[in-house]
């Protein structure tokens, strides 16, 4: 979706309200410290819904894509808005952009072999592929910086993330 850069939309986005964000971000982090909740509930089998906010999603099971598929499209598609995002801040209109993931990883523990290495994934590679037939080659550097240092759940995802599981048991 090519937009002129003289617009306020850029890429669908509101560059003007994203550039006050910035700078509200710049004056005070903490305030854009965000927390998200969901509860998923089992369906039967391997399958689970996911509600949160009001909305409700399937994952596993079926037809559907498991929890470690969902993880993946998750990083992918934090991407695109993250090219999306930044390539509007720095006025570069994008007409396509698609994102490959590819991740390998073992279920063996998942499977209760003991001893068996961890089951996250090992390695994910990702492919972003733009078309932006106006954008210079500096502004693309720029915005591979960006995105290289921006992303929300690859970021998430190359730190050590603690996470705490309680296992609550009615009788």
């Amino acid at each position: 979706m090519a937009t002129s850069v003289n617009d306020r939309q850029v890429n669908g986005i509101d560059v003007a309200a994203k550039r006050q964000e910035q700078e509200q971000a710049r004056r005070d982090p903490a305030a854009f410290n965000q927390n998200a909740r969901l509860t998923a509930h089992w369906v039967g089998g391997t399958r689970a819904r996911v509600e949160m906010d009001g909305l409700i999603t399937y994952m596993g099971g079926n037809g559907e894509p498991d929890a470690m598929q969902s993880l993946l499209a998750a990083v992918a598609a934090c991407e695109i808005e993250v090219i999306a995002l930044h390539a509007a801040l720095l006025g570069v209109p994008l007409e396509q952009v698609s994102v490959e993931a590819e991740g390998g990883f073992n279920i063996a523990a998942y499977l209760g072999v003991e001893d068996a290495p961890g089951s996250g994934y090992r390695t994910i590679r990702l492919t972003a592929r733009l078309q932006a037939p106006d954008a210079n080659p500096e502004r693309i550097s720029r915005l591979c910086h960006q995105v290289e240092h921006s992303s929300p759940v690859g970021d998430s995802l190359v730190r050590a993330v603690s996470v705490d599981v309680a296992l609550e048991v009615d009788s």
